[in-house]
């Protein structure tokens, strides 16, 4: 039975989708077989993974109801890694949940078109916009738990109180056992006072969230989303493979033994 895991931040350019490629690639290198679910309009994740950017069927079709979703998924080039790919079409999600007149909560639709692939994978990992609207909320809430990408620099801890909030009032209404799995560090540089500081102050305040894997900043961790690749595939030997390699590490740890 797949664990299904959230990676999100309201807060962009935290490496959000970058960590959900690169802890996806690694998992399945793992032997893990995993399901990446792209669910930003923005369509990063997809174009991050080698995939282009039209499809017949994406992750748009699986949310309003119109494909099951085995259709939409393709096979990526990585060991035991597929996609739900997403386009801009994804933006038109908020006009269908303002519409729709089913029972149906507006932040259920996604964890219900996914249910069916609970049994097919080890991990789905669902890429969230960076926002805290419907949308997200239906990553939120199809989720078993929530890993959040986070980097060392002023207002972070703001923002983190607020998405931990949000967390509160999604356990609260229909998602009682969502957990929060951790909290990884992205883009560190502990040579800068500042990212030391932040980071202290986060660690004082969750100490018992955060991941011991740390993702450097890194030239080729930036690089490797325009070359189509996971960076374990664009470089293997990068600082930035051993820090996404180290945190699926420690993904697997955490969800095995809780």
């Amino acid at each position: 039975m797949a664990i299904t895991i959230a990676v999100v931040n309201q807060k962009g350019g935290v490496a959000k989708t970058t960590t959900s490629i690169n802890l996806s690639a690694a998992l399945g290198s793992k032997g893990k077989k995993v399901l990446l679910v792209d669910l930003d309009p923005q369509g990063n994740a997809t174009t991050g993974c080698g995939m282009g950017r039209k499809f017949n069927t994406t992750v748009f079709d699986i949310i309003t109801g119109t494909v099951f979703y085995s259709e939409a998924v393709l096979e990526t080039p990585f060991n035991n890694m597929s996609i739900i790919p997403a386009t801009t079409e994804l933006a038109d999600s908020e006009v269908f949940f303002r519409k729709v007149t089913t029972d149906t909560p507006k932040t259920m639709f996604l964890r219900q078109a996914l249910a069916a692939a609970k049994s097919e994978y080890d991990y789905i990992i669902i890429d969230c916009l960076p926002s805290l609207g419907t949308l997200a909320l239906n990553g939120v809430t199809a989720a078993d738990s929530v890993l959040i990408p986070m980097q060392c620099e002023p207002y972070s801890l703001d923002g983190l109180k607020e998405l931990l909030a949000t967390i509160r009032r999604v356990r609260g209404s229909h998602n009682p056992y969502l957990s929060i799995l951790g909290i990884v560090f992205t883009m560190t540089d502990m040579r800068l006072n500042i990212n030391r500081a932040v980071r202290q102050k986060i660690l004082d305040n969750f100490p018992d969230l955060i991941f011991n894997s740390e993702i450097p900043r890194n030239i080729r961790i930036a690089e490797a989303p325009g070359h189509g690749k996971p960076i374990m595939y664009y470089d293997p030997s990068s600082p930035g493979a051993t820090g996404y390699d180290s945190l699926a590490d420690e993904v697997v740890t955490r969800t095995t033994t809780t």
